[in-house]
């Protein structure tokens, strides 16, 4: 079933596409519409590479046209994927894996162990968990054509949960030719060697994008199971619409024109259940954390001072309300640790305790030297939550004397101007709100949301050192309740030097068509390999 060129128009999809994507030698047979699954996801699709972004949308896209060594399972072990068989040498520093026969690259070539030797170091490059293997390796390196080695300095026992993590960015395994070069250079080539291939002639960067059924894919033989086990795709053909509108998108899924929505407003939702021909789900039961994220670079977030003057303006029930609506989607949460995960704890969360106090913020912007200038928050205008959030925390800061401006765009131009390091008047920004999952804040290793190692950090690039070292020391930690008491000292400084500020965790519910069967519901990451129409 096609979209109707009215519903195009209401959404401005009928524009003129932009020439981003690669195009493809020739036009593929269309599939038929019980083959076919349409999709509106959270964002539009603007950065193709998973190396180079965290952004969900582009994870997602990673999914669903690359592969990785190993993926997490439901119960959040990492198991085997391209790999087929690894073993660990006596001293636990030697660890070598040989890949799973049958593996390909979408242009028809083999995938080799140099691949992911490649793959490896790029990703190596940017992400928090690749940066502690490469920090711990002697020597990366293939054997042969389908065996590699990661010899270590010093025993390192997470090496084979990172290479599975699902958190953003994930260890996608790219061809040698495209890992090769930096991560800071974005990868547009779209050849993976995953269950789907993107469809270059078909792709309409601000309208669509297509994902075929790779044919030649050979999955697993386990049952799916969370991430790992058989990705088997059972559609022929995945379309991402973007529809901006929300009600638009959500007429066109009662009309059956769109298959899935992914993140309907929550007043509508009542609208949905009501509906006998839609689901209503939340996939990530944990549910997701919220939080502001503060430039370190630039003024007035550079001050210490500064940043501790926002602890004092939130009220996180406020915040929620203004974003969710009805209490029944939130919570409130003050470790940055998550609430639903073993290093969650209580330690140095007065200010989340004592509430709103304007004086103590007007305080501290004074003793920061704030004199003024202009804050500038990104708006995600395509979400109404984090729209809502940016308009209540520009009242907030408003009232205690902050020049602020929002920066309205769609979450793609956030996270593309989020990167820019220059003052605002340059380009720039100060605060940008955005979510992970809470599942990922248990993980201080393999989360760039947890990470205050200055120019490798995350977007804000906050900057500890004495949290740093804390955080490398729980990477080398024997015990899980080692582990507990290192999150609370990380912990305690955190709040100190405030990494980033929380705002609540929500649930996130999902609305699709009832006779869509197998989604795979897990946080981070959204797959489409088995899922089918009934």
């Amino acid at each position: 079933m096609r979209i109707s060129r009215r519903r195009l128009m209401q959404a401005g999809l009928a524009a003129g596409a932009v020439s981003m994507a690669p195009r493809a030698p020739r036009a593929e047979a269309t599939p038929s519409d019980a083959r076919t699954f349409r999709v509106v996801k959270a964002s539009d699709l603007r950065v193709f590479d998973p190396i180079w972004t965290t952004a969900n949308i582009t994870a997602d896209h990673g999914a669903m046209i690359y592969d990785t060594l190993f993926s997490l399972d439901s119960s959040f072990k990492s198991q085997p994927q391209m790999v087929g068989r690894w073993g660990m040498s006596d001293d636990k520093k030697t660890y070598t894996f040989e890949l799973r026969d049958s593996l390909g690259w979408h242009d028809g070539t083999n995938v080799t162990a140099r691949d992911c030797v490649e793959s490896i170091r790029r990703w190596g490059q940017v992400d928090p968990g690749g940066q502690a293997i490469m920090a711990r390796a002697a020597d990366i390196s293939a054997k042969d054509d389908k065996t590699f080695v990661i010899a270590l300095k010093q025993p390192f026992g997470l090496l084979v949960e990172l290479l599975g993590k699902a958190t953003t960015p994930c260890c996608f395994i790219m061809r040698e030719k495209d890992a090769s070069r930096p991560a800071t250079e974005q990868i547009s080539a779209n050849i993976g060697s995953g269950p789907f291939t993107f469809n270059h002639a078909l792709a309409k960067p601000g309208a669509s994008f297509t994902y075929d059924r790779n044919a030649k894919y050979v999955p697993r033989s386990e049952a799916p199971n969370g991430l790992a086990g058989g990705k088997v795709a059972k559609l022929d053909r995945v379309i991402w619409e973007n529809i901006a509108d929300p009600q638009t998108a959500l007429a066109a899924l009662q009309a059956g024109e769109i298959d899935y929505v992914e993140r309907p407003p929550l007043d509508l939702i009542t609208q949905l259940q009501a509906d006998p021909n839609i689901t209503v789900d939340v996939l990530d039961k944990n549910g997701e954390d919220t939080y502001l994220r503060m430039n370190f670079l630039q003024k007035p977030f550079n001050d210490v001072k500064a940043r501790q003057a926002i602890l004092h303006l939130v009220d996180q029930k406020a915040f929620m309300q203004a974003a969710f609506g009805d209490p029944k989607w939130y919570s409130t949460v003050a470790s940055p640790f998550g609430n639903g995960t073993p290093m969650s704890n209580d330690d140095n969360t007065g200010w989340f305790k004592q509430g709103v106090d304007l004086d103590k913020s007007r305080q501290l912007l004074k003793e920061a030297g704030y004199a003024g200038g202009k804050v500038v928050i990104l708006q995600a205008t395509n979400a109404d939550w984090q729209s809502n959030c940016s308009q209540y925390l520009a009242a907030q800061l408003r009232k205690v004397g902050i020049n602020v401006e929002l920066a309205p765009s769609d979450w793609g131009g956030v996270v593309t101007r989020r990167a820019n390091k220059e003052p605002v008047d340059q380009g720039g920004w100060s605060i940008f709100i955005s979510q992970d999952s809470d599942y990922s804040h248990g993980d201080p290793l393999g989360t760039s949301f947890l990470l205050a190692n200055g120019p490798k950090a995350w977007y804000g690039w906050p900057s500890n050192d004495e949290y740093e070292l804390l955080r490398n020391k729980w990477a080398d930690a024997d015990t899980l309740e080692e582990r507990k008491g290192i999150a609370r000292q990380m912990q305690r400084l955190w709040w100190e030097f405030v990494g980033s500020v929380l705002l609540g965790q929500h649930l996130t519910p999902t609305a699709y068509r009832k006779n869509i069967k197998g989604i795979i519901g897990m946080p981070e990451i959204v797959p489409f390999w088995n899922v089918e129409k009934a």
